[in-house]
């Protein structure tokens, strides 16, 4: 009996394998859709690229080739890139202001963008803000950084520092991209490094991997924030953030004990006030030594 149903579910299996070989002979998928749907093209690098009014010699193949690189990974990186760009419309127009008053090239906001993406970050050395200086640093240049208040995450405070030290590796090195790629490995770095591998330009360097990266990623974003049409990325004009709301500055010389209690004295909320003021980076505000403090208040709808 038992060798009797093994040998009926056999045929049957065999039957039904014949059946499906006998068929149309392939399966047909039941989703339409192509199996690639991206249309994906390379970037055609056909013009002369500068970072601050510094051309980038893209006549030489490896220069070449690490520009087309960066843009092409910032181009697909969609959702970074699309940040970047919606927030650029927001915190772009202050930060052009101060490099216009500080006699700092327009490009260096781009800088900022490969920084920190425009966003309060903090990295895994512990640089903070959207110019990423690190706590000795921020301190050298005259922002207050301790448990109640981190001035790295002032942006107007931590752009005028951020031009200081621009300027003075412009003074030191004599070119604004040198200037660049200091900010990222430090004066002293690349002094070492120009005077070891007698260069006379970033072009010249032989560097670690993130520094030989960094002029051509903040060109690369230059070129696609300005034009993001030219690289396939399309957004509607309320697609873009605006600029911090209608607010006013409080002028505070005293200790505040509770932010929330003092926000809610200005019919405002906690967040709102962090919001406006991320530098206060605690639930309150000592002030023995009476330092005015000047904070945001964001107005009230009427």
């Amino acid at each position: 009996m038992k060798q009797t149903f093994q040998f009926i579910f056999s045929f049957c299996c065999l039957i039904g394998f014949v059946i499906l070989l006998s068929g149309s002979g392939e399966v047909k998928p039941t989703d339409s859709r192509p199996s690639a749907p991206q249309n994906v093209r390379g970037i055609l690098l056909q013009k002369d690229y500068n970072f601050a009014g510094e051309a980038l010699p893209i006549d030489k193949q490896d220069v070449y080739e690490r520009l087309d690189r960066e843009l092409l990974v910032n181009t697909f990186w969609h959702s970074s890139t699309m940040l970047n760009i919606k927030r650029s419309t927001k915190y772009f127009p202050l930060i052009e202001s101060i490099l216009k008053e500080e006699g700092v090239p327009d490009d260096f906001k781009f800088l900022c963008v490969a920084e920190s993406n425009l966003t309060n970050a903090i990295s895994p050395a512990g640089a903070k803000g959207f110019w990423q200086f690190l706590e000795s640093t921020g301190e050298s240049y005259g922002m207050e950084i301790d448990s109640y208040v981190d001035e790295r995450y002032h942006l107007e405070k931590a752009t005028r520092a951020a031009c200081t030290y621009l300027k003075e590796a412009k003074e030191e090195f004599g070119s604004w991209t040198l200037a660049a790629v200091s900010y990222n490995m430090g004066r002293h770095g690349l002094k070492k490094n120009m005077e070891q591998q007698r260069a006379q330009s970033f072009y010249e360097l032989n560097l670690n991997s993130e520094t030989m990266r960094y002029i051509f990623r903040i060109v690369a974003l230059k070129e696609i924030i300005a034009h993001p049409g030219k690289f396939g990325i399309h957004l509607e004009e309320n697609d873009y953030y605006a600029p911090l709301g209608a607010h006013y500055s409080m002028k505070v010389d005293t200790t505040i004990q509770d932010l929330a209690v003092f926000a809610e004295r200005f019919g405002v909320s906690y967040r709102d006030l962090k919001y406006y003021n991320p530098w206060l980076i605690n639930g309150k505000l000592p002030n023995a030594n009476g330092k005015v403090y000047a904070i945001k208040i964001p107005k009230r709808e009427e």
